[in-house]
């Protein structure tokens, strides 16, 4: 329990040295800040729509409820409701994530290459990608993930019902599980630039899974901020490509504040 408490504290400083490191570069800051604004707009609209609606579409979603007494059917509503806004912001974050990247493209393949090679040694394998083949891989691994987080928002939205559990466990497992999947999309550029799979970087990223969650989870949280993403996306793509770099190469950062992996992973 102490080593996994650790590996996550690593993974919060991972996030942490990723904030350090954008701030230490208002350049970085401000190219990877352009596409979370033009998609956080798009993810503040949406949320805005569906919290104007949210009783109706509550009613919608529960008819069952029509005919129990007042106070169960508000009830059942509320937590319908309740559970219909954390799928939303689950899903439209994933979706934030891969249209951000995909739109930024560039902008972030410039922020993960700038850190490699001025922080990290730089990559002397790294393939060159055109920017269109980089695109259709992230928006394929986009829509597989986007994918994975609806079936599972399926259960766990049934599992909101539950007295107690549904508004105290079960959103607590949604974090891990969507922070999990967004930390798999934030390390996608590193694995790229080196000809690896999304099924290579899973399991990489398995490897070390508590400290894949300590920097995932405060990511995914951190982005629930109204605004936050727009500096949070650069500051974890940083944070990301960090730790992309020591799970496929197991080397330690140049800053002493970090230890290399024993046994790196190596994803091939």
């Amino acid at each position: 329990m102490i080593r996994v408490l650790r590996d996550f504290g690593k993974g919060v400083g991972l996030l942490a040295k990723g904030f350090g490191l954008v701030f230490r570069s208002p350049k970085l800051l401000l190219i990877g800040a352009i596409p979370a604004v033009l998609s956080s707009a798009l993810l503040i609209g949406g949320l805005i729509l569906l919290a104007t609606n949210i009783d109706t579409i509550a009613a919608w979603a529960t008819p069952f409820a029509d005919d129990w007494s007042e106070t169960t059917r508000t009830v059942t509503r509320f937590a319908a409701g309740i559970s219909m806004i954390g799928a939303f912001l689950a899903i439209g974050l994933l979706a934030f994530t891969a249209i951000t990247i995909v739109i930024g493209g560039p902008f972030y393949e410039h922020i993960a290459e700038s850190i490699e090679d001025t922080e990290l040694g730089g990559v002397p394998e790294a393939e060159q990608v055109p920017w269109w083949r980089s695109a259709l891989n992230g928006v394929r691994d986009a829509v597989l993930l986007i994918g994975i987080a609806i079936l599972l928002a399926i259960p766990l939205f049934a599992a909101g019902f539950i007295p107690v559990v549904g508004q105290t466990v079960v959103p607590v497992i949604a974090v891990c599980v969507n922070g999990w999947l967004l930390g798999i999309e934030l390390t996608g550029i590193p694995f790229t630039r080196r000809g690896k799979t999304l099924k290579e970087r899973r399991a990489a990223l398995r490897s070390k899974r508590a400290v894949t969650l300590g920097f995932s989870v405060p990511s995914y949280l951190l982005c629930l901020i109204p605004l936050a993403a727009i500096v949070v996306m650069p500051a974890a793509m940083a944070g990301g490509t960090v730790l992309a770099h020591r799970l496929i190469t197991g080397q330690a950062p140049k800053y002493p504040a970090y230890q290399p992996y024993p046994n790196g992973t190596q994803a091939s």
